[in-house]
């Protein structure tokens, strides 16, 4: 299903339980190197420390359902989750394309999460470096990705 860029659409604060929601599902479909608690923890920091609200929010829309989103901090990619019904329609390349036009250069993945390596890499990122720990100092890697000039 191919989308159109009218609709992408800027998130609001009273949409932002939605957003939890598809952070959710998304990261019980594709982190399974996480466990439920860990993903309940990482849920608490996200609404305890105002995630969304550090970022420029961006979000596609099908029949009134937000189907997948983007967080953008100055020209970096901080968050992109798609609903798992949504995934492979062209929602991840579509918020990616506009996060792009709007100067953003930089993201970073799990290493233990091909498919999202292989999604940025699909659209021109590529590894610039690796931290060992992830930003709250979980022994999980982070892969430090840039797109090519």
């Amino acid at each position: 299903m191919k989308h159109t860029t009218a609709n992408i659409k800027k998130t609001e604060p009273v949409q932002h339980p939605q957003l939890l929601s598809i952070w959710e599902d998304a990261v019980k479909a594709t982190h399974d190197f996480l466990s439920e608690q860990q993903i309940s923890q990482i849920k608490s920091m996200i609404i305890q420390h105002h995630y969304f609200d550090h970022v420029q929010l961006f979000h596609v829309e099908q029949h009134a359902q937000i189907t997948g989103f983007i967080g953008l901090a100055y020209k970096k990619i901080e968050m992109l989750f798609i609903a798992p019904d949504s995934f492979r329609q062209g929602t991840g390349s579509l918020l990616l394309e506009h996060a792009l036009s709007l100067g953003v250069e930089e993201v970073d993945v799990n290493e233990q999460n091909p498919g999202a390596l292989a999604f940025y890499q699909k659209h021109g990122f590529q590894q610039i470096a690796r931290s060992e720990l992830d930003a709250e100092g979980n022994p999980f890697p982070i892969l430090h990705l840039r797109r090519k000039q």
